[in-house]
């Protein structure tokens, strides 16, 4: 039988719902898993433990009263440390901002509570997203469950950590050029990045300008996700650039079983170097498409180098939202990340220009890939999670890598704005999970669920995670 820690939400909310158990028991179930974990893997960093033990009361008082208590009733949430809960502090993971105290919900986060989800919590972050690898100098390293001197990745590293050590079964992510799919394979999650817009961003005091920033679940189901983006996705005004919510709801496109489909595998994109043992166990889970009645073919072609591209962007956004407070604020950031800030102010209008010119490209050669493909299938990542304190890789069995070589499928997709999610395909040697990225064409999320949930079908991950004296608890 599933302990509670590793049901997934939907198993939970019908559970709620039917009265087989309590939003509260839930609650004090989690809040006691959080206390007796965490401090071995330092996913969250601040605990609304009060406020979500009211909520939860609430939440039954309303079902007592055969009121509709929300798809996601009692279910608890942890939220990333770059966005906002009211009452709660956004640190960004950053130092000057230890006591910066949200005054609203995220547009995101406003609508899972909506939905009957219950905040019990800040998970852990790189400062501003800015590595994927999750550690700070404010509140240190998170650890990967699945190995404790390994990372679970980043930027939503303490998200993804949470999910896999079964403190919480949903938790909130956001993804600029990786930092869902890193983490969700890093630590054997589900991680979908939506077409860009498909979520709101914001409240912001500056909306974004890049249109690389996307917001989106980890989950450990295909189910719990679509769960989830269907409670989350909409436009709003805050954010101009948010799409309107489908037609057809993702709980019940899910439903659709797609036959025949023309799938593209490409084992590198045509200039990445992989991990043997990953790149085989993305090789054979690709081959599995074609057990379920579909057409893989190599994609032999290579996407454009768009690497120093996506640093000029992610170095301009982030500028961006900082420079009024730059110069304060300097003496207390990181050096690497005051380093690139800095670069940032040195882009001209040529730089912007070739910017998009890269762009472009990238844009012309996906057309066609996705004229003769409906998905296109990647390794996650080309490695298996390093340590946990980092660097990152710079070689890969023995051949030297450039830096983003480590997280080499995930940020082209951000820049092209496709929608993007990561199954997990098995386990290294080491003991370390693993993944397959799905790419499908703009605003074919549910393409990319239906072929993400047809996988798990087939070779279900769900069920196998990370045990409590594995984690180095004893066995209550």
């Amino acid at each position: 039988m599933t302990s509670i820690h590793y049901m997934s939400a939907r198993q939970l909310a019908e559970q709620i719902h039917s009265g087989a158990i309590s939003p509260v028991e839930l609650i004090e179930k989690t809040l006691d898993r959080i206390e007796r974990v965490n401090p071995l893997i330092n996913a969250f960093v601040a605990i609304r433990a009060e406020e979500a033990v009211k909520e939860a009361r609430e939440q039954e008082a309303r079902i007592a009263k055969s009121m509709d208590p929300g798809p996601l009733a009692g279910i608890p949430v942890g939220v990333k440390d770059l966005e906002d809960v009211e009452g709660m502090v956004t640190s960004f993971g950053s130092i000057p901002y230890k006591d910066h105290v949200a005054a609203r919900d995220s547009v995101q986060v406003a609508r899972l509570r909506r939905a009957g989800a219950i905040v019990v919590g800040k998970t852990n972050t790189p400062e501003f997203g800015f590595t994927g690898f999750t550690k700070n100098r404010l509140h240190g390293v998170t650890r990967n469950p699945w190995d404790r001197e390994r990372t679970p990745g980043g930027s939503s590293g303490g998200a993804a950590a949470a999910v896999a050590a079964g403190m919480v079964p949903l938790a909130t992510g956001s993804d600029a050029g990786g930092s869902i799919r890193i983490p969700a394979c890093y630590c054997g999650c589900f991680g979908l990045k939506p077409t860009y817009g498909r979520i709101p961003l914001g409240p912001v005091k500056r909306l974004y300008t890049t249109r690389t920033w996307t917001l989106g679940p980890l989950a450990r189901t295909v189910e719990d996700a679509v769960l989830y983006l269907d409670c989350a996705a909409g436009a709003h005004p805050a954010d101009p650039d948010a799409v309107p919510r489908p037609p057809i709801p993702y709980v019940e496109a899910l439903k659709t079983r797609p036959r025949g489909l023309k799938i593209g595998f490409s084992p590198d994109l045509g200039y990445a170097r992989v991990q043997k043992e990953v790149k085989t166990l993305a090789e054979k889970a690709a081959a599995s498409f074609e057990e379920m009645g579909h057409h893989v073919d190599v994609w032999e072609a290579a996407l454009p180098d768009v690497g120093r591209t996506w640093s000029d962007l992610m170095n301009w956004e982030l500028y961006g939202q900082l420079h009024h407070d730059l110069e304060r604020i300097r003496p207390e950031l990181g050096r690497t990340l005051a380093q690139s800030l800095d670069s940032a102010k040195d882009l001209s209008i040529h730089d912007h220009m070739r910017i998009q010119e890269v762009r472009t490209a990238l844009n012309r050669v996906l057309w066609k890939v996705f004229d003769r493909f409906d998905l296109l299938l990647t390794p996650a990542m080309p490695t298996e999670a390093f340590g946990a304190e980092g660097p990152p890789p710079a070689e890969i069995e023995g051949h030297p890598i450039p830096l983003l070589g480590a997280v080499a499928f995930t940020y082209p997709f951000n820049l092209s704005g496709h929608p993007a999610a990561t199954v997990r395909v098995g386990l290294t040697g080491s003991g370390l999970p693993t993944g397959l990225q799905i790419v499908g064409p703009r605003h074919r999320d549910d393409r990319v669920l239906q072929a993400a949930h047809l996988y798990q079908e087939a070779f279900p991950w769900n069920d196998q995670w990370p045990d409590d004296v594995h984690m180095g608890l004893d066995s209550r």
